[in-house]
């Protein structure tokens, strides 16, 4: 990889750590089992390694026919760690019939893809998803207690 490209892989894990950080604060106000730190950082290890793969394609090193690339396989290699990472931020709780943290697990796998996105320099699907994924994630409180209020009431 040129200076050039190194560039421009790492502004894009810059974006996408800003745009993790954004949907971790979310959950770390909401004092989360991942929050703040943990999103910036999957976000931007999703970026990086993407980065990676597409500047290893334009690399000449790689291009001698004896090593193969697999820029996907990048990507399932990632999911499979923030699936890993996840299931670390989901319990139940005992004696209860609730699970915690599921949500929060659906929020680091939506940033680790926000981060391939961004990886792959579609910046605006990237910034788009994240408003969207923060849409949800504020969205969710309020309209459960909306609806905890309308059944406390009837």
């Amino acid at each position: 990889m040129d200076a050039w490209l190194e560039l421009r892989a790492l502004i894009d894990v810059v974006l996408a750590m800003g745009l993790g950080g954004a949907i971790g604060f979310e959950r770390e106000t909401k004092d989360r089992p991942a929050g703040f730190r943990t999103h910036m950082l999957v976000a931007a290890a999703a970026a990086l390694l993407v980065s990676v793969g597409r500047g290893m394609l334009d690399d000449p090193r790689f291009s001698t026919g004896e090593v193969t690339i697999d820029p996907l396989r990048l990507v399932e290699a990632m999911i499979a760690g923030v699936a890993f990472i996840g299931a670390g931020t989901i319990f139940s709780r005992r004696g209860e019939d609730s699970i915690a943290g599921i949500t929060t697990a659906a929020s680091l796998l939506m940033v680790a893809i926000i981060g391939v996105t961004i990886g792959l320099r579609y910046y605006l699907l990237g910034t788009a998803a994240t408003a969207l994924t923060l849409l949800v994630l504020i969205a969710q409180r309020r309209v459960e207690r909306w609806l905890a209020g309308r059944a406390a009431r009837n």
